[in-house]
């Protein structure tokens, strides 16, 4: 594991609020022995030193901190780890949550997910709480219902859901002991409940920045180790007799005549470079400054508009090599002087990416760590964070040429060992004739931007306001008063207090109405059904409506997305701010918004490309099955040919019910979905969805001996390939344990056919751009989401530009199935889909 955030949670020495609730609270506890309590001190001077950050907070126990830690860090997008002994843990598991629990000191450890959770205990994590509540815990002192053991209890909680259900329901138990007990400790069971559960939702002043991992105190850390003993981590610090290198000073030249810098380069027939800026130059704002390395000179020029326009040459010399990280956000900020950067000849970001994309991690200093043995300044480091944060003109200058000329030293140095490693894994093909001219085009992409018509909207903005109006005043009548529809707290006194619905799940603040309690509850009163509308139309309007017009560009009008290539593990593009892939489709209020994704101009209309289905032809492509491929040739409905096989249909037509099913198994297959997950996303048994993959398996025999044929390869050499070498190292199927394994099983079956998809859309993207480049039509490339180009034409265009991008896109490889691009055009994003 490679984690960006770390926290380490402690409990305090005095009272919590659970011994003030229930003074026997863990009461039965020996003192902690005085061997450990001396041992504290040293682990808490050595989590210093590994710059780890450490919690602990009055009145509170460190599962509350981490839990509350862990909502802040999902709030955030990211996925958390959770590394305990301690079971109770399991109720924090959730989708963007795991366990990993060791079993035995660290040695032997096993990963909790919501499925694994569900096959241990056939509950969800949630209910692990009530299944502790009715049967008790002996190490937290929490002394449960007598009588009820670990069957009766899940047997309970999987019936009535949770023990506030259980006891709206007591009357249905049949008379017995059992029953007995449950009435008579009703009020404790409710008091357990409030021990047992974690708190998420502490008020911390920290944010997730405090926790990013830093560099160790190396010296300082070492001397520690040294003084334990600790003699096997003093070994992985590669840190000999205390010894500290010294520190390596840069040279470097300030303001030096450009005549000077272009000689240098040109005798070196290449450079390394970076411009220095605040934010992206279609944003309004201007570089201060550029960086130059050549040879073993570095230079540092103060930013004037005559100083690119001098450097011009250089940078479109064909000739001349150039080098960076990060140089998309070079070539956007050239852009906007009319220069183009030729021959850039390698990104050390990307170079990094295609070593290990499984890494959250592509700064430069992390570079230098992973290939030059130091640890570089970081930027944080350099501008501070949070509230303290400077911008890069406010640094003093000679702060900024050292950092600078460091930067500069690493792309230099890492690059070389990079591309080695790049041609030994022969991804060299992948490298030059993808992921660097696939650059150009994402800058592309991201500096033309997307143009947007705020006044659509701004209509639909109306029209939502107006229904959530609607909405507010039909939901206050059923409810016979006002309240706060977007107080959960509220909203379940008015569901559960006043109309008297049934009580599905309750939360240490009150009832839970989230959406899964909401569509349990649909059929028991209307205004059930008006608030899950009032909240869909609600998001719609603040993150789409709002969310959307806030990132439209002054300047430009435009919405200017991030499009990043070194962000998912397959292969594939993903887009920040806005993420265009998540324009809802769902709905019909969701598609709206696609109507205000405009062509630049009067007269142009937008050409949207979509491959059809082709990860099930990649699929059929790789595994060399004869009957899916057969289909593809044939250009059959897969999704009806494959319910025929899975649910032995005759050769009529397919009922829409059935060839739903099969499209969940289709693209299931291709995810190395279970039948846990596929009965789960089609509400079916278990026993039937197994089923249904043990039939397509059984049809598609080549696919079958394919998945167990990509695992096998996987565990031996430790990785998968796509189809063009894309590496993508799996370490979960090395591991015991099984749903370790089973993740890194799906991860194997996945990446292949996904990561092929993913560097088709490359190249055809690198195709559709260049041609475009180098022809008179009249149309420029604005947009990728998923298997999807999106063209701004010039009406007149419109049907070569269309011929182009069928030809262009099913011609991007060589297959022996057909590729298929379906084409259409529009107004607005809405009409051309």
């Amino acid at each position: 594991y490679d984690p960006e955030y770390i926290a380490i949670c402690f409990d305090l020495k005095g009272p919590t609020f659970r011994t003030k609730e229930y003074a026997d609270y863990k009461g039965h506890r020996d003192k902690t022995p005085s061997e450990l309590e001396q041992q504290i001190p040293i682990m808490h001077s050595i989590l210093k030193e590994m710059n780890f950050k450490t919690m602990a907070i009055e009145g509170f126990e460190a599962d509350d901190i981490a839990g509350s830690l862990a909502e802040l860090g999902k709030s955030e997008g990211l996925e958390i780890l959770f590394l305990t002994g301690d079971k109770d843990y399991l109720q924090l598991v959730d989708n963007s949550a795991s366990v990993l629990f060791t079993q035995k000191g660290s040695s032997l450890t096993k990963v909790y997910t919501p499925e694994s959770v569900f096959d241990e205990y056939e509950l969800t994590p949630k209910e692990l709480i009530d299944l502790k509540v009715l049967m008790g815990d002996a190490s937290d002192n929490i002394p449960g219902v007598p009588g009820i053991g670990i069957k009766t209890g899940i047997k309970l909680i999987k019936e009535y859901k949770s023990i506030e259900n259980l006891y709206d329901n007591i009357d249905e138990l049949k008379k017995s002991k059992m029953k007995e007990n449950l009435i008579e400790n009703e009020p404790l069971a409710h008091m357990s409940k409030k021990l047992g559960t974690i708190v998420t939702n502490m008020n911390l002043d920290e944010t997730m920045n405090d926790f990013k991992r830093e560099a160790y105190n190396t010296p300082e850390l070492a001397c520690l180790y040294e003084k334990y003993e600790f003699n096997t981590l003093l070994s992985k610090l590669d840190y000999k007799n205390g010894e500290v290198e010294p520190a390596v000073e840069y040279k470097y030249e300030i303001n030096v005549d450009s005549n000077t810098i272009i000689n240098e380069i040109t005798k070196n027939k290449e450079f390394s470079f970076k411009i220095l800026t605040d934010g992206k130059i279609y944003q309004g704002i201007v570089p201060f400054a550029i960086a130059f390395k050549t040879g073993d000179k570095i230079f540092f020029n103060d930013y004037t508009i005559r100083t690119f326009t001098e450097f011009k040459g250089i940078f479109e010399d064909e000739i001349i090599a150039k080098k960076s990280h990060d140089i998309k956000e070079d070539i956007i900020i050239l852009m906007n002087y009319g220069i183009e950067i030729k021959n850039y000849s390698f990104d050390t970001m990307v170079g990094e990416y295609l070593i290990n994309p499984s890494l959250n991690n592509y700064s430069i200093n992390k570079i230098a760590e992973n290939h030059l043995g130091f640890m570089g300044t970081d930027v944080e480091e350099l501008l501070g964070k949070g509230k303290n944060k400077k911008s890069l003109s406010e640094i003093e200058r000679d702060e900024l040429y050292e950092y600078m000329a460091q930067y500069l030293t690493i792309v230099d140095d890492a690059s070389v060992i990079q591309r080695d490693i790049i041609e030994s894994f022969n991804m060299l093909h992948l490298l030059d004739d993808i992921e660097l001219p696939l650059i150009e085009v994402l800058a592309s992409m991201e500096f033309k931007g997307f143009n947007i018509d705020a006044s659509v909207l701004e209509d639909i903005g109306v029209e939502l306001t107006k229904e959530i109006d609607n909405l507010t005043a039909e939901i206050y009548k059923q409810a016979g008063h006002e309240f706060n529809i977007n107080s959960p707290k509220q909203l379940g006194v008015i569901l559960f207090d006043e109309l008297n619905l049934p009580v599905i799940k309750k939360t240490k603040t009150g009832y839970s109405t989230n959406v899964e309690v909401l569509e349990k509850l649909s059929d028991e009163h209307p205004i059930v059904d008006l608030v899950l509308r009032y909240r869909q139309i609600v998001k719609l309007q603040s993150t789409y409506i709002v969310g959307l017009i806030d990132l439209i560009n002054p300047i430009t009008g435009r919405i200017h997305s991030s499009f990043k290539q070194t962000v998912a593990a397959t292969g594939r593009i993903s887009s920040t701010d806005p993420n265009l892939q998540n324009i809802p489709v769902k709905s019909e209020e969701g598609r709206m918004i696609r109507k205000a994704f405009v062509p630049s101009k009067s007269g142009n209309k937008l050409v949207d490309a979509d491959y059809s289905q082709i990860e099930l032809r990649v699929l059929a492509e790789i595994s060399g099955d004869e009957n899916l491929k057969q289909a593809f040739i044939d250009n059959e409905d897969i999704h009806s040919s494959t319910a025929r096989e899975v649910f032995n249909l005759g050769d009529g037509e397919i009922d829409s019910i059935y060839r739903s099913r099969a499209k969940a198994v289709n693209f299931g297959i291709v995810y190395g979905i279970s039948d846990y997950g596929l009965s789960r996303d089609l509400n079916i048994p278990r026993k039937e969805a197994k089923e249904y993959i043990d039939n397509y398996l059984a049809h598609y025999s080549g696919v079958s001996k394919f998945m167990k044929q990509i695992v096998d390869i996987g565990e031996e050499q430790g990785y998968v390939e796509t189809m063009l070498n894309r590496r993508r190292y799996i370490p979960e199927l090395q591991a015991k344990n099984f749903n370790i394994k089973s993740f890194g099983e799906r991860i194997a079956m996945n990446t292949p056919i996904q990561g092929s998809a993913a560097d088709i859309i490359k190249i055809a993207m690198i195709k559709v751009y260049n041609t475009l480049k180098n022809s008179d039509i009249d149309a420029e490339l604005i947009l990728q989401v998923h298997d999807e180009l999106i063209l701004d034409v010039n009406e007149n265009d419109v049907e070569r530009a269309s011929e182009m991008l069928k030809r262009e896109m099913e011609d991007a490889i060589e297959m022996s199935i057909p590729l298929k691009v379906d084409i259409s055009a529009g107004d607005s994003w809405y009409e051309s889909k």
